[in-house]
């Protein structure tokens, strides 16, 4: 795998074919879930995965009523089981641990020749109990999977100079 080329293909997905994952492609996309890393590599983590209909069209609505999240045939909620651990550098374990294993996802997906986007606009309560998801757990993402309807369009990003301070802020 060339992962520069996974990452530059890499985008957000929001139309994808009526077209079912296998399930070795799915599984592929899932463990490189798991071989991320986290802190202290404590893996303090579930996926949910949703591939009933009804369920992914609740999903839409519980997610802003973003119909695309029922279009995909994958919907995967990102878990996390210590929401309340942190960093000695003040920041949510969870959000970063689980940042990077929902990215392993998305690269692992390019590769499988999947679409996916990354989903932060949904009410927590909602997709916790639609999912049955308990109360001391935290819902940090969902990611739709799934064959790409449409082509790839050029991403915009800023060039390394406006982004990139070497030695200090400037």
């Amino acid at each position: 795998m060339d992962v520069a080329k996974a990452i530059r293909d890499r985008r957000s997905v929001r139309s994808y074919e009526n077209k079912d994952i296998p399930q070795e492609v799915l599984i592929k996309v899932l463990e490189a879930a798991r071989l991320a890393p986290s802190a202290n590599n404590r893996q303090p983590w579930k996926f949910v995965v949703v591939r009933e209909a009804a369920k992914r069209k609740a999903l839409a609505k519980a997610a802003k009523e973003q119909q695309f999240v029922a279009e995909a045939p994958v919907v995967i909620a990102a878990v996390a089981l210590e929401p309340e651990r942190t960093m000695t550098c003040g920041v949510p374990t969870y959000a970063v641990d689980l940042a990077i294993a929902v990215d392993h996802m998305t690269l692992a997906a390019v590769q499988q020749g999947l679409g996916s986007c990354w989903i932060g606009a949904f009410y927590q309560e909602d997709v916790r109990k639609l999912l049955e998801i308990p109360d001391e757990c935290k819902v940090a993402a969902l990611l739709t999977l799934g064959y790409p309807r449409d082509q790839a369009r050029f991403k915009n990003r800023k060039p390394l100079d406006e982004i990139v301070c070497y030695e200090g802020w400037s």
